[in-house]
């Protein structure tokens, strides 16, 4: 009924609202009745209340999600658990396993390090000390043995060290000849400067002070039975020919002579043609008068600067003189350098070998 009565009055709600209007109206209107308040009263009740039909469809839009949501997770739980439940899963999951367990094991094998250098059992603290104790008298005995073996190389380079240097003295003394000089003034030869030719004296530096020796700058024959062969320690003499007659120390059975200059390349002069070039050797008896021929040779700048040349003495004789005389030079005009000249052979005494061959010069 209630219902029905809204309804009705919403029917004539315009109606009744035009009464109401009047109602209003000033005084000398016709009063509203009780009836038309009660239903005045109804119509504003009915405009409070929210309508039920839309709480109706919303309940019935959520229950009908609710439900779908339930039947999807119903289908996922029921997919799953046929999953889980067939043998393919299960074949899967023992692969997987398996492959774990061996790269597991592979692990063990190759990356953890070995337990078997580990001490089995725990040392005390006296025992440590006696080990460690062991270890250091082992290390001294072998600083020990290392310090003799470096005395012992040290020893050894020293001693090969001398003998190199010995080597290299002697070899320097010998200057590769390795035979023994007669014509060395250390041990007594010198110069028969009457049968030797006169020095060069160059009339353009023949100053006043040169007349005196010690500012004289030629240096003397004896120079040529000198060691010291440098650039300019020569005894030079005029021209392209000349001789230099040698006193020994004693009558010598001479077998070779040699002959040094300088090479061309140490020359300030940027030649050797100031160098003896053919020769001949005599050997001189006790009489200073009979020569005998021992040979012609010719030395070469070309070649090395120390030269040998063997002697044609067979059988062999002993002279107390010896006699070199220069036949040519290299080309230079003016004066011919001799730098050293050395007599090889055996010494013998003052009673032997008087005889000499040879053809007297």
């Amino acid at each position: 009924m209630g219902w029905k009565l809204s309804a009705e009055a919403c029917a004539s709600e315009p109606q009744w609202a035009d009464r109401l209007w009047r109602g209003n109206q000033p005084a000398g209107s016709p009063v509203a009745s009780e009836e038309q308040l009660d239903l005045l009263s109804t119509l504003d009740l009915r405009q409070e209340m929210p309508p039920p039909r839309v709480s109706k469809n919303f309940l019935s839009l959520l229950l009908q999600v609710l439900s779908l949501l339930l039947s999807l997770v119903g289908d996922a739980l029921v997919i799953v658990y046929r999953e889980v439940c067939s043998i393919r899963f299960l074949l899967t999951a023992v692969s997987l396993l398996s492959l774990f367990l061996a790269a597991l094991w592979w692990g063990l094998l190759y990356l953890v390090p070995p337990l078997d250098n580990e001490p089995k059992e725990m040392l005390t603290l006296s025992e440590y000390h006696e080990r460690v104790r062991s270890q250091g008298q082992q290390l001294q005995q072998l600083q020990a043995e290392l310090d003799k073996l470096h005395k012992e190389v040290s020893s050894v380079r020293a001693a090969n060290s001398e003998r190199v240097a010995k080597i290299v003295f002697q070899r320097l003394n010998e200057d590769f000849v390795r035979k023994p000089d007669y014509a060395l003034s250390s041990v007594g030869a010198s110069i028969d400067l009457e049968k030797t030719s006169q020095d060069y004296e160059d009339a353009n530096t023949a100053y006043f002070w040169n007349r005196f020796s010690f500012w004289n700058y030629a240096r003397p024959p004896t120079v040529i039975l000198e060691p010291d062969v440098f650039p300019g320690n020569c005894w030079a003499f005029e021209g392209d020919q000349g001789q230099v007659v040698i006193r020994l120390p004693g009558r010598v059975q001479l077998s070779d002579v040699t002959l040094q200059h300088p090479p061309p390349s140490v020359a300030h002069t940027g030649g050797a043609n100031s160098a003896p070039r053919d020769f001949a050797v005599y050997g001189l008896q006790v009489d200073d008068e009979t020569e005998v021929f021992l040979g012609k040779f010719t030395f070469d700048v070309e070649k090395s600067e120390i030269q040998t040349f063997h002697l044609q003495n067979d059988p062999p004789a002993a002279f107390p003189k010896v006699k070199i005389q220069i036949l040519s030079n290299w080309g230079h005009p003016h004066f011919t350098c001799l730098y050293r000249v050395r007599a090889h052979g055996m010494r013998t005494s003052e009673g032997a070998g008087d005889s000499a061959t040879g053809e007297p010069h």
